[in-house]
């Protein structure tokens, strides 16, 4: 039973396998990309989400790269204070025997930048990477404390 009628094209879904459900594309076959389905095949992988938590001791990121080794990640800290991480999701190799019925996972190279505040320790920058989630902290300098004022009479007092 197709719940997409046949002149969406070779779309077919049962109402029995919610996987099966695709999402008719009209701009699919115009040369321009569409907007809420990219084609590029690193478009997919480019928006790859990633955390930033701030905690009283450091700047934390997490980013989940499913599928990926450490040494397939880079961590950089540029000019600036800026934080750069990266990394490439090859596509697996296809063999003329294979049968393919969907490729989903998504592949390609990555990128994101990150402006650190001015409060972070460029040279002690840690990362950490496990099943699939890599760890970023970036340590901060200890806040300077400033002094007590007490008012006593005309005059300021610091304790």
């Amino acid at each position: 039973m197709s719940m997409i009628p046949s002149f969406f094209g070779n779309r077919r879904s049962s109402i029995f396998d919610p996987f099966s459900l695709d999402v008719w594309d009209p701009l699919k076959d115009f040369p321009f990309p569409s907007p809420s389905f990219p084609r590029d095949e690193n478009s997919a992988f480019v928006n790859t989400r990633i955390d930033w938590k701030e905690t009283p001791e450091a700047h934390v990121f997490k980013a989940d790269l499913p599928g990926l080794r450490k040494e397939e990640v880079k961590v950089q800290i540029e000019d600036d204070r800026v934080l750069q991480i990266s990394g490439e999701r090859k596509v697996e190799k296809e063999d003329k025997n294979d049968t393919w019925h969907r490729v989903e996972r998504s592949s390609g190279k990555f990128l994101r930048r990150f402006r650190l505040p001015e409060n972070t320790k460029m040279n002690q920058v840690k990362a950490s990477m496990e099943n699939g989630v890599l760890t970023v902290t970036v340590p901060k300098e200890e806040a300077v404390k400033k002094p007590e004022v007490e008012v006593c009479g005309d005059g300021l007092l610091v304790l």
